[in-house]
């Protein structure tokens, strides 16, 4: 008898992401003939950028010669792409990263996702609320979560962080010891950022608690205002304490490529239950060399190419595009009477739903009455509610008139 899992079946509910499509689909089904906007999911829409095309293109001529061929690659990534990373992403900002700190993966969901299998079942987790769903569900998976408590819709054994208005969208300490904290900034799905003096806090707290921060950067690109971080490492001593999660796919389009990575310190230590300090850079690069054989040759050489003089200007244009669209997006909200945050230094815009109106209603209401989708907060958790998320990833010509439909329907 071959025995389940059962961890799985603590998972609440199906999927956020596949219940909206669910929805769509079922909709557009009842109404063939109307034109729904998609602001809900954070895919791109501004094709892949010309410089990176060309690496794919010459790439994959490479491959068709005996000379160019290349088979299994490194495990952790070409060393052309991780040193760009270092040199680009760190070096460059005054962060000493090393090249073997460096693992280029598939993408930043799968990191955070998969990073829990190098730390023991019995670790405490705190997780920022509401959160993207992938970190509550693989800790879930792991038996790390303990049963769910459907009265308080929280899991017994996770530590929740709120971050809501009321407190300007800055989680606080955990009253408690905790052993790992996930945190997200510029943040999914808020849109919201911390400080780089709200985030020494976390720093000193993971130091003197011995803990790890899971740190998700994976939109900086987006960041505007100078106080806030692009990375945890520009914290003094984050590189003692940190791991960090980058990718290309909101900033250089690569959803459907494939592409990201993860930066381990060898500073970050974990610890046995002796107390043996145990390298966590050596540990996930044992954890990849077993179940991972690398990003394609052609997907790197793309990623390599965002860093040329050619690549970095097409891909801040990109940005630029979407930065624009979450203006406008933010401003047609305010002007329709919506609190709203994030927008400024996110692709992500976070709204307050009207009064007596639970978020999924609020879908609903927007779906069937102009034909909009966008996120329910609930589904990123029990703070999540009341709050709803739109993105800027869609066209320039959506997001005006998906806002020009919102204010006359508001009106």
């Amino acid at each position: 008898m071959s025995l389940i899992n059962e961890n799985f079946l603590e998972l609440q509910d199906s999927y956020l992401f596949s219940t909206i499509a669910k929805k769509v689909a079922e909709y557009t089904k009842e109404n063939p003939d109307k034109k729904i906007i998609k602001l809900g999911i954070g895919d791109v829409t501004r094709p892949i950028v010309p410089a990176c095309l060309d690496a794919m293109h010459k790439a994959i001529d490479e491959m068709g010669t005996q000379e160019g061929f290349k088979g299994y690659g490194p495990e952790q990534g070409y060393e052309f792409l991780r040193n760009a990373i270092v040199e680009n992403d760190y070096n460059q900002y005054g962060i000493d990263i090393k090249t073997d700190e460096i693992f280029v993966s598939d993408g930043a969901k799968c990191d955070t996702g998969n990073i829990v299998d190098i730390f023991a079942k019995d670790n405490k987790v705190a997780i920022t609320d509401p959160v993207y769903p992938v970190y509550i569900d693989t800790n879930v998976m792991a038996g790390r979560s303990g049963k769910f408590n459907k009265e308080k819709e929280i899991y017994e054994n996770i530590v929740y962080l709120p971050v809501t208005a009321e407190n300007n969208f800055i989680p606080e300490l955990p009253k408690e010891k905790v052993d790992i904290i996930y945190l997200c900034f510029p943040n999914n799905p808020t849109g919201t950022v911390l400080t780089k003096d709200e985030l020494k806090k976390w720093v000193y707290y993971a130091k003197e608690n011995k803990s790890v921060i899971l740190y998700d950067s994976a939109y900086e690109a987006f960041i505007t205002e100078d106080n806030i971080p692009h990375s945890i490492y520009e914290i003094e001593g984050a590189k003692d304490v940190a791991i960090e999660f980058r990718s290309y796919s909101k900033t250089a389009g690569f959803t459907g490529l494939r592409c990201a990575y993860v930066v381990i310190p060898k500073t970050v230590k974990g610890f046995s239950k002796t107390g043996e300090e145990i390298s966590l850079n050596k540990l996930w690069n044992r954890r990849t060399c077993t179940k991972f054989n690398g990003v394609s040759y052609i997907v790197q050489r793309a990623a390599e190419a965002t860093y040329s003089k050619e690549g970095k200007e097409q891909i801040k244009q990109n940005i630029k595009y979407y930065q624009e669209n979450a203006q406008i997006i933010k401003n047609g909200l305010e002007e329709a009477g919506y609190s709203v945050y994030g927008g400024v230094n996110s692709p992500y815009i976070w709204l307050k739903v009207p009064d007596k109106m639970t978020s999924w209603e609020f879908f609903d209401a927007l779906l069937n009455g102009v034909n909009i989708v966008g996120t329910p907060g609930s589904g990123f958790g029990k703070h999540g509610e009341g709050y709803f998320r739109l993105t800027a990833f869609g066209t320039k010509e959506d997001s005006i008139e998906a806002i020009n439909r919102i204010k006359k329907w508001k009106n």
